[in-house]
């Protein structure tokens, strides 16, 4: 899962491991059971029957492989991800979707390593996607407009005037800056266009959420200077010390080709499309199985098995997305719309008003997981970004099979920080489901689901070991079947998302039921649930 400037792209416009052979094409159909194919898939407990947990999992032990043979990694622009892509793309085309593999360059981000320490200490950090590198032995601390303490509102640096007056004509002045008000990139600008040669970029500590170590992107290369994160206390004392500070980054930004691959299975209405979509590349650090394998997966199960069926005939037409370069700032999704050879908004753009929904799997399987569905409606979280009509329809959905399968599910902030962002920004409807990343899980939500209190959801996160062993399979087997309803239901009608009336959906709707969560808002002392904040950051 990563991280995107909205602002700057619009400007622009186990088991089956033992057995799996590695190839960079598919290694065979979906595992369902064949009797399946013949079966006249026109009720949702139909389709429920024939699609579990064993689908994904042969998918997910190939996105192994294909680590396994190319580094351990399988990040856009690597081997590892082209095999991914042959794979997905030609289990696609055998099952007979028309497929379309979208071929772009990005900016692919390296850090080598980085440091920060005061009087020879280390203090944690890392490098803000995007920094540049250099050393700097003694550094001259300079605060940037700093307001600390609960509640504080800070705009560090977000102005070229906070640094007016500021003594910036030294060899190694490092601007510390603080969270806060505008994106991380306008304050690394400002420092540099100061005449800093370093910038530290510390958490806002004005509320639960904002004091760990940010893990934070620039968005995309507009700096030369280093820029590093640090949490909030360790920023409040650099930024008073009298002690030697010495900080290094090292650095690589290059440009490599990547792919999304866009499979459509038409339906009888093509001006009304539905679309799901997840991201298939892993991070630099490892095989990414977990995140974002599991969705990848998942989808990729559904799409098969509704293709497979040679009964099935979607009243709306369905899109399934496999986004590249998600991990480098959500990069694959916002080329579906802004490249100059096939974006919509470039060559197509009567197309957009067809996409009736998006709906965004990222992270689904997390070994101790919670069941998070995009708060959409915002009864547990003001969203920070726009929310399109219809997108609480879309929520309902999944809250809708939770609730007839009896899953307690919670709500997760309706963030934009993942590949539904440049949908919301293009007023398309959305939702998706999430079960969790870096955050820590409470006592009452183990109470609940089950599993380590005071552990991250997903331990292994961004991390060389998420591996196929790193892959929660029940909260896959839920959520496979949470996606095949909501599909199921949206390829017969979204009439409550988009006003489009379609066909009578056989089987159980959200209409038919009385929603009974969400059960887990604990997150928040004013109520909140599961909150997305710390995820991949662009201010």
């Amino acid at each position: 899962m990563n991280k995107r400037s909205p602002l700057r792209v619009l400007a622009a416009l186990a088991m089956l491991l033992s057995v799996i052979t590695v190839a960079a094409g598919p290694a065979s159909a979906d595992p369902s059971d064949q009797g399946c194919v013949n079966r006249n898939q026109n009720q949702i407990d139909k389709i429920l029957k024939c699609i579990d947990a064993d689908d994904a999992l042969e998918h997910l032990a190939a996105f192994q492989g294909f680590a396994d043979a190319n580094g351990g990694i399988r990040a856009s622009g690597t081997p590892g991800y082209d095999a991914s892509v042959d794979y997905v793309a030609g289990l696609l085309e055998e099952a007979g979707l028309a497929v379309t593999r979208q071929e772009f360059s990005f900016d692919l981000y390296t850090e080598i390593s980085s440091s920060l320490s005061i009087d020879g200490v280390a203090v944690e950090t890392q490098t803000m996607e995007y920094s540049g590198s250099a050393d700097i032995a003694d550094g001259n601390v300079v605060g940037v407009d700093l307001d600390l303490g609960l509640g504080n509102n800070s705009t560090s640096g977000c102005e070229p005037s906070d640094f007016d007056g500021l003594d910036f004509s030294g060899p190694a002045d490092i601007a510390v800056t603080q969270r806060g008000a505008c994106a991380f990139a306008t304050k690394a600008i400002n420092a540099e266009a100061a005449g800093a040669e370093a910038v530290v970029i510390f958490n806002q500590g004005n509320a639960e959420g904002r004091f760990d170590i940010i893990g934070g992107t620039l968005g995309g290369p507009s700096v030369t200077i280093p820029v590093l994160d640090v949490s909030y206390d360790d920023g409040v004392a650099l930024s008073s010390t009298a002690g030697v500070v010495a900080l290094s980054a090292d650095t690589i930004v290059e440009t490599r080709t990547t792919e999304n691959v866009i499979a459509d299975l038409p339906g009888k209405n093509p001006d009304n499309v539905v679309m799901a979509g997840a991201h298939l590349d892993s991070v630099q650090e490892g095989p990414g199985i977990q995140d974002n394998g599991s969705g990848s997966a998942a989808i990729l199960a559904v799409a098969l098995e509704l293709a497979n069926n040679k009964k099935f005939e979607p009243e709306n037409s369905l899109r399934f997305a496999w986004w590249g370069a998600e991990e480098s700032g959500l990069i694959g999704s916002f080329e579906y719309f802004t490249n100059t050879d096939f974006g919509l908004l470039e060559v197509a753009p009567e197309e957009i008003d067809k996409i009736a929904a998006y709906i965004n799997f990222d992270m689904i399987a997390s070994p101790n997981w919670i069941y998070g569905v995009y708060d959409a409606d915002q009864s547990s979280f003001e969203a920070p970004v726009p929310v399109p009509d219809g997108s609480a329809a879309l929520e309902d959905l999944f809250e809708a099979y939770y609730t007839i399968e009896g899953v307690p599910y919670e709500d997760t902030q309706f963030s934009g920080r993942s590949d539904y962002q440049v949908f919301i920004l293009l007023d398309i409807p959305a939702s998706g489901l999430f079960t969790g990343a870096e955050g820590i899980k409470t006592d009452e939500q183990a109470g609940i689901w089950g599993g380590t209190a005071g552990d991250q959801y997903d331990p292994c996160y961004h991390l060389e070991c998420d591996t196929f062993d790193n892959v929660g399979v029940e909260p896959l087997d839920v959520n496979i079947d949470a996606i095949a309803y909501a599909m199921f239901n949206l390829a017969a009608t979204t009439e409550s998302v988009n006003g489009v009336v379609g066909a009578d959906v056989k089987g159980t709707t959200p209409a038919d039921i009385e929603l009974d969560g969400p059960q887990g808002t604990f997150i928040d002392e004013d109520g909140g649930g599961f909150n997305l904040d710390k995820l991949h950051p662009t201010e």
